[in-house]
């Protein structure tokens, strides 16, 4: 897992917007409508990361709707503390 989030979040296209959704997840489960609207970025490019996320077993998605809201997976629960030097890494201020 730890070589995942390493290429998606500082390696690949679009790591930035990846773990500024990953930081609006860390409080609560929300769906894509809560996190486009707390981050300022167009849904349907927030869908899209929300799937690169979950094709990758970053993130899950709980309901089977609109509201769908999405949480990390137990692999990315697990793996905690290499999340947040990632996220530290790729986006320092935030942290």
């Amino acid at each position: 897992m730890e070589d995942i989030l390493w290429y998606l979040l500082a390696s690949s296209r679009g790591g930035t917007s990846r773990a500024r959704i990953l930081r609006a997840l860390e409080d609560r489960p929300k769906n894509a409508n809560q996190i486009s609207e707390e981050l300022d970025l167009d849904y349907t490019t927030i869908r899209h990361h929300l799937d690169v996320l979950m094709e990758n077993n970053v993130v899950k998605k709980i309901g089977d709707g609109y509201g769908d809201v999405y949480v990390y997976t137990e692999q990315v629960k697990h793996d905690r503390e290499t999340l947040q030097e990632i996220l530290e890494t790729v986006d320092p201020q935030e942290s």
